[in-house]
């Protein structure tokens, strides 16, 4: 099917083994492993078809290929106020994301909303960073009392870390650091001089604190499950969030739903908004789900022994608090009342920047992907601060375009060839800070207000905290003090106050715990109240850890589909 058409495929099959309810990062992995194990599988996604390589219209295109260069006109700002704040966002990859006008929601408090409906979903533009959750980010949200307990650890997910490593490709270097556990990686891209230097510095004068590779979905050199997949070595462009024609980073479109396909047990129904999860009162189970053909209104129901939640951590709120029934009136399986609730997001409101003087003879090949990482190094074994959680600090170094005109001032062929040489080194650092769950910050249905779908609008009302600001200050004054002792000079400290959400990384409203009473999901992903209903994208999360998350996202998806199969085979499902 073409992805310009105006409906959707037909798709004659009502009846399927599971359905999957998105495509982006962990749908992809979800459709993955139930098609590789057998299950005949429908993936619903509400927005276009994408497939790899051949709807990645700008992916070779040079600068002056584009009628604003890369830039967004006064126009599409003014209408896209939103969307138009997401990194990375511009002329060249605007095809990948949402329009606002298009997609509303209520936002009761500042929440930033970035969504990409396609085929591939946010896989397409994410940031590829892998880290390993630690043990830490496991326990210590209940070890020191801003959360409850995760009813699984590190040991129950690193299994199913290394399947997807494998799989994906993660470059990255093996470090031996606990606040960053190693997994299973390729080559990393070799630091530049300056990154060297001050990875070294830091080291000396820090010694528990290590400024080292991070973990990126990169290939640098394939193995053969990467040349199976059709996928190459990344050839360092970072033009990422066009689409790939390399498959040199992981997205769903070029790695989990084409291997999926070749299977021959996949369905992929695109232009699909789903509006409820339907339960059956007298199996106690779900039987499937209702959806809206987004071209022409038509209402489907699609049946199914097993239902992946997948569509985001909001989108995955937003379906189930709608999925209404007798039984659940509040939404499915929420009794406890919880369901939207402790919605949470990381802190990226601050960074620090600096220069390095010299190094002027050195430079770096290509344009590097990835950034260096700073694991965590605080409130580990024991509280060392006063704010809760911690945080990471990813860094970078590069050298901009020569700034400097001629010294008459004059403009002229001299000025022009000095921009042809590149300038002086610059530095930055920035956070990605865990922040704490709450009951106050939520997410419900509107009862008045509905999309063109006639589906209720979601209200967001989530914000910052105290301990959020404590955290901001805190790295504010270590990273400054580090970039100065290892010799930058100029270091300035930058607050971005940006609204939650534009991290792009929010979760929880769906999480998982031990107890019924105090959360929605057991060990295994499953609705408690609900058996045959998983959830394995960000709603799932009891807490944020301060590591990037989509990894985890994978791994927990890989493992709950694993065990839906074997729970189906056992007659349980």
């Amino acid at each position: 099917m073409s992805n310009d058409s105006k409906s959707a495929a037909p798709t004659d099959n009502l009846s399927y083994d599971a359905i999957v309810i998105g495509s982006g990062i962990s749908g992809g992995w979800a459709a993955k492993e139930l098609c590789e194990q057998g299950l005949k599988t429908l993936v619903l996604e509400r927005g276009r078809n994408v497939e790899h390589n051949k709807d990645y219209p700008t992916a070779t295109m040079d600068p002056w290929q584009f009628k604003h260069r890369g830039a967004m006109t006064k126009a599409f700002l003014d209408e896209n106020p939103l969307i138009s704040k997401a990194a990375g966002f511009g002329e060249d990859n605007a095809h990948f994301f949402i329009r606002d006008k298009d997609h509303p929601y209520i936002q009761e408090k500042p929440f930033d909303w970035i969504r990409g409906y396609q085929v591939g979903g946010k896989s397409l533009t994410w940031g590829r960073a892998c880290q390993r959750w630690s043990n830490y980010e496991f326990i210590n949200p209940e070890r020191f009392g801003y959360g409850i307990a995760w009813p699984i650890g590190y040991d129950d997910v690193a299994p199913w870390y290394s399947h997807v490593e494998k799989f994906i490709g993660v470059c990255g270097n093996k470090d031996g650091i606990e606040a960053m556990p190693d997994g299973e990686f390729l080559p990393p891209f070799e630091m530049n001089c300056v990154q060297d230097v001050i990875s070294k510095k830091i080291s000396e004068n820090y010694p528990d604190r290590h400024l080292v590779h991070a973990r990126w979905a990169h290939i640098t050199r394939p193995n053969q499950v990467h040349l199976d997949q059709g996928r190459g070595k990344c050839q360092a462009r970072n033009l990422c969030m066009r689409g790939c024609p390399f498959g040199g980073y992981f997205s769903s479109v070029s790695s989990t739903l084409p291997w999926a396909k070749r299977t021959g047990n996949l369905t992929i129904r695109p232009f699909s908004v789903v509006h409820s999860v339907i339960y059956d009162e007298k199996l106690g189970k779900a039987s499937g789900v209702k959806v809206i053909d987004t071209n022409t209104k038509e209402v489907i129901e699609y049946k199914a022994k097993i239902i992946f939640m997948n569509a985001s951590a909001l989108n995955t709120n937003l379906i189930l608090l709608n999925s209404t029934s007798a039984r659940f009136p509040n939404g499915l399986g929420n009794d406890n009342g919880l369901l939207g609730k402790y919605v949470a997001f990381q802190n990226y409101r601050a960074s620090v920047t600096g220069a390095m003087d010299g190094f002027l003879d050195k430079y770096y090949f290509g344009r590097n992907p990835t950034e260096l990482i700073l694991a965590n190094y605080r409130n580990l074994q024991k509280q060392d601060t006063d704010y809760k959680g911690g945080f990471t600090t990813f860094m970078g170094a590069y050298r901009g375009q020569q700034s400097a005109a001629t010294e008459s001032g004059e403009i002229g062929g001299a000025y022009k060839d000095s921009l042809t040489e590149p300038g002086g080194w610059k530095v930055y650092m920035y956070l990605q800070g865990e922040t704490i769950p709450k009951e106050t910050n939520h997410v419900r249905l509107s009862k008045d207000q509905k999309d063109q779908w006639g589906i209720p609008l979601l209200v967001t009302s989530v914000e910052y905290d105290d301990n959020d600001q404590l955290m901001i200050k805190d790295f504010l004054t270590q990273s400054a003090e580090m970039l100065e002792k290892a010799g930058c000079k100029n270091v300035e400290k930058h607050e971005n106050k940006q609204a939650p959400g534009l991290d792009i990384h929010e979760m929880g409203g769906v999480r998982m715990g031990k107890d019924p009473k105090t959360s929605l999901l057991n060990k295994w992903n499953q609705l408690h109240l609900c058996k045959n209903v998983f959830v394995t994208d960000g709603a799932c999360m009891t807490s944020t850890g301060n590591q990037s998350p989509s990894i985890l996202y994978m791994a927990l998806t890989a493992r709950a589909a694993t065990y839906a199969v074997s729970e189906i085979k056992k007659g349980n499902l």
